[in-house]
């Protein structure tokens, strides 16, 4: 268990389950995620206290009772909603899991007011924090997966594309492919004909955050599943585009409440007996 004087605790590993890319628990009392994008599905229920959260622009809640799903590629943050801080469960799930034409819909509503859905979130978790029963994870994950399906497909999109979506993606494409070496703005403007001020503008218009945000996540990112292999931070630093260890822990600490070298905790240390009861 991951232990910080305010009060949070911090539990990820990486199960041997298809589909799912990182199990995250925590507790967080004072830590305000800035805002990010992940480039998988977030899957989130909230076991104590309550979550504010901007997605693409628009503010949210997560409660207790409810399911918070997050969409790949779409800005967020997250802070808590009560003095106490949170407790929150998260299933990080690759983008195979879920269809790219539930993007839209998932943006326009996050929250998934279904019971049922989220007592099997919570009893999977239960599953992933003992290694040895990957299977029924599995069998599990395909239960909530189609219901996640059957959500999203009741509704109707209605998020627009901002103007000069086309350049933004195509900036994005280029961090994304370029996010341990790095790229400079000049040498960005040129690839893809676009002026500097325009392509910084127009990124940030279409993804809520600048460029160097955008990148300085994919590094941390990027960083946090290197560690969750194993890897030491400082080679976990070094593999991710950091300048060093202190660089990498800086951007870490801000962007997940806790240091590199504190990220990581046993499988089953982020459940206690009582996690996840329904309210």
């Amino acid at each position: 268990m991951v232990t910080r004087p305010a009060g949070s605790h911090v539990s990820a590993w990486r199960p041997s389950v298809a589909g799912v890319a990182e199990v995250f628990h925590a507790h967080f009392v004072d830590h305000a995620y800035p805002r990010h994008i992940h480039d998988v599905w977030t899957l989130l229920i909230v076991d104590d206290g309550a979550v504010r959260f901007d997605l693409d622009r628009h503010r949210h809640g997560a409660l207790r009772t409810s399911v918070t799903l997050l969409p790949p590629y779409v800005p967020h943050d997250g802070r808590s909603a009560t003095p106490d801080g949170f407790r929150k469960r998260v299933l990080y799930l690759d983008t195979s899991a879920l269809g790219a034409e539930l993007v839209g819909r998932a943006v326009d509503e996050p929250g998934v007011a279904d019971p049922q859905l989220r007592d099997r979130i919570h009893q999977l978790h239960q599953v992933l924090a003992v290694p040895g029963d990957e299977f029924e994870a599995e069998s599990r994950l395909t239960l909530i997966l189609d219901r996640l399906r059957q959500q999203l497909a009741q509704r109707a999109s209605v998020s627009v594309q901002p103007a000069g979506r086309g350049l933004a993606v195509r900036l994005r494409e280029l961090l994304d492919a370029r996010t341990v070496e790095g790229v400079t703005l000049g040498e960005a403007a040129e690839l893809l004909h676009a002026h500097p001020t325009h392509l910084v503008r127009t990124f940030t218009h279409a993804h809520g955050l600048p460029p160097h945000s955008y990148l300085t996540g994919r590094r941390v990112e990027l960083a946090r599943r290197l560690l969750l292999t194993g890897q030491r931070p400082a080679a976990a630093a070094a593999e991710a585009g950091f300048f060093d260890q202190a660089h990498l822990t800086r951007h870490f600490r801000r962007y997940l409440g806790v240091s590199p070298a504190r990220y990581l905790g046993a499988p089953n240390a982020g459940t206690r007996p009582d996690e996840g009861k329904q309210p």
